[in-house]
């Protein structure tokens, strides 16, 4: 089932159930395929998964800042509601996962110093994206190549 049929009937449960805070989170995922439909990009399974990403860091980050202010009200809102859109992500990798891989990468790129940061990185992203959060992998890489 794709994604967005997937969210229309998530909605359709949440509106029965009365859900609401729940259903805000699939309005905006719903929002966001719309988006991306009319967009100069297009719509595929790639960009969809690059908008849910970004709406889950988002909301991840909004609910830092609610709580460095001290309004775990909000927080709490923003954290349910990035958890609600995580699901619809593949897994992600466990941190030894992307270690192993992330080693592989060093090997394969033939890469020794930090200074061969960019190749790494360059090459990780593409192997990973989706399956592991870019600032994980940021730090795996300065660690294995400071070695």
């Amino acid at each position: 089932m794709a994604l967005e049929e997937k969210i229309n009937a998530d909605i359709k449960a949440a509106m029965l159930a009365k859900e609401a805070a729940k259903l805000e989170a699939l309005r905006a995922v719903k929002s966001a395929i719309l988006l991306l439909k009319t967009s100069a990009e297009g719509y595929n399974d790639d960009s969809e998964l690059k908008a849910l990403q970004k709406m889950v860091k988002q909301r991840k980050e909004t609910a830092d800042i609610y709580k460095t202010q001290s309004r775990a009200d909000l927080a709490d809102v923003e954290l349910f509601q990035a958890n609600i859109i995580e699901s619809y992500l593949p897994k992600q990798m466990s941190e030894e996962d992307v270690r192993a891989e992330i080693a592989k990468i060093i090997v394969s790129v033939g890469a020794t110093s930090p200074a061969d940061m960019g190749k790494v990185m360059g090459a990780a992203t593409k192997q990973l994206a989706g399956k592991a959060d870019g600032k994980i992998v940021s730090v795996i890489v300065k660690e294995l190549l400071s070695k």
